[in-house]
């Protein structure tokens, strides 16, 4: 499983004049907060990732103190300093000690909004797999020449030029490095063009908002939309009778038992831009079968099995309070139990949720009753195929 994200820092950002003299590009502000911020945010969101590994170079101190110590959802933050422009494959060698056999590759002053989880699952060992950006019109960008999934040929900017544009995301297998001697070095320069005369060079197309701040008219334009373009509807899962089988109070691995077409029912939602969120009554936790561990360890299990076909749940919300509970600390009335909405509420604090587009998929009344309480859509989910179930209410809400 791939555990660690590198977002490649280092750049002097001269394009954007005077904003950048004292401050690294990815720490300008977009929206009231530094850019970096919102694109760890996001890789947070996935919650797979152990490390995110930052490799800095201009004004390096600045993104050592933001970030000493700091962490995001289970990932802590660790920062690599160059002491010299070495270009994006000569950060990577000069962290080479910090490096896992495989990691997920970012740029950092660009974000790119799409399921990454499914081009980690579509990744190969001994390979470089890109995220392409389709649809995008103009000839300012170059474009990547695909055959099926292999990289063939890079066609320069320019009239005419067709096909998905190279996105600066990649699963990247750390024995590509072996062959860089010479520094300073360029991925794409340098790196890429052996991998594709190789065939180790892959690339998947995807559709997703893409900003990129390095340009002033673009800073401008992050500036203004970004903080809405995050916004997303949601789906909240009830877990037990709806992701995995009611057995009674479930919280061992070995015996939780999926049900059909669960996981791939929660890619679907993170395909369609949609949060994916758990919503969960624990009651066991009061009555004394298991404790609060126990359910955070099957949440930990539970994500990285969906992460295998590329899903991901943004956060698992559960209750563990009855007011029948025999542990006297969990003995009590609590909002946050379903039919109550507090922990659809709770996510709604956290979280940018589009509301008026959002919805509870539920097994029990009580799940309709905490939908209804929140303002959203209910649907009851009987049984079957729950991804032809999600995928069913995802075209009925125009998001296929």
């Amino acid at each position: 499983m791939l555990r660690q994200a590198v977002i490649l820092i280092g750049g002097l950002g001269t394009r954007l004049g005077e904003r950048t003299k004292l401050t690294p590009k990815p720490m300008l502000e977009i929206g009231g907060r530094p850019f970096l911020d919102m694109l760890i945010g996001e890789l947070a969101r996935y919650d797979i990732f152990e490390e995110i590994l930052l490799l800095a170079g201009h004004k390096a101190e600045i993104v050592e103190t933001h970030y000493a110590g700091a962490s995001r959802g289970r990932a802590r933050i660790v920062v690599s300093r160059e002491t010299e422009p070495l270009g994006t494959a000569g950060a990577l060698v000069h962290a080479s000690g910090h490096l896992q056999d495989r990691f997920l590759l970012l740029n950092g002053d660009s974000l790119f909004d799409f399921n990454l989880l499914d081009l980690v699952a579509r990744a190969q060992r001994g390979h470089v797999h890109m995220a392409l950006r389709d649809g995008v019109l103009g000839d300012r960008y170059g474009r990547v020449v695909l055959d099926g999934d292999v990289v063939r040929d890079f066609i320069a900017p320019g009239a005419g030029a067709t096909g998905p544009v190279n996105a600066g995301i990649y699963v990247v297998d750390k024995s590509v490095l072996a062959g860089i001697t010479t520094l300073p070095a360029s991925l794409e320069q340098d790196v890429f063009p052996g991998l594709v005369k190789s065939g180790a060079l892959r690339g998947t197309a995807y559709r997703g908002y893409f900003i990129d701040i390095g340009i002033p008219d673009d800073f401008a334009r992050a500036d203004r939309e970004l903080r809405e373009k995050l916004r997303r509807p949601a789906v909240f899962f009830d877990r037990d009778g709806v992701l995995n089988h009611d057995s009674g109070y479930t919280f061992e691995t070995h015996k939780l038992e999926w049900i059909e077409g669960a996981r791939e029912a929660v890619k679907a939602v993170n395909d369609a831009g949609y949060f994916a969120f758990v919503i969960t009554n624990q009651s066991g936790v009061a009555r004394g079968f298991y404790e609060e561990h126990h359910v955070v360890a099957l949440h930990r299990w539970m994500a990285d099995q969906m992460a295998m076909v590329g899903a991901h749940i943004d956060a698992f919300e559960y209750c563990p309070d009855h007011p029948d509970g025999t542990v006297a600390h969990y003995c009590r009335t609590s909002a946050r139990r379903k039919p109550a909405p507090g922990m659809i509420h709770d996510l709604a604090q956290r979280f940018p949720i589009d509301m008026t587009r959002s919805m509870v998929i539920g097994d029990k009344n009580s799940d309709m009753e905490a939908a209804q309480a929140a303002g959203l859509a209910g649907h009851l989910f009987s049984g079957g195929d729950l991804e032809a179930f999600v995928k069913q209410r995802l075209v009925s809400a125009g998001n296929a």
